[in-house]
């Protein structure tokens, strides 16, 4: 993905897992895992009931937009 692709509030996915976008800054995008089965109040914020992770600008490279797409690409 590039950076421009990123939005607040949506969802992309990386290393067979789905997280959420909560923040961009000028070359990072901060985001929350997403887990099933969890308690989706969790996912309400900020603040979040979750740990924020930053992905920086080699992160952002690996991610991509949607499940479909990271399993097309990893062979899946």
């Amino acid at each position: 993905m590039e950076h421009t692709d990123f939005k607040i509030g949506e969802s992309f996915w990386i290393c067979s897992k789905e997280w959420r976008c909560t923040d961009i800054g000028q070359r990072t995008v901060v985001a929350i895992k997403i887990e099933v089965g969890r308690d989706p109040s969790w996912y309400s914020g900020p603040p979040y009931a979750v740990v924020e992770t930053v992905f920086d600008e080699d992160d952002i490279e690996i991610c991509f937009t949607t499940e479909a797409e990271m399993k097309h690409e990893m062979g899946i």
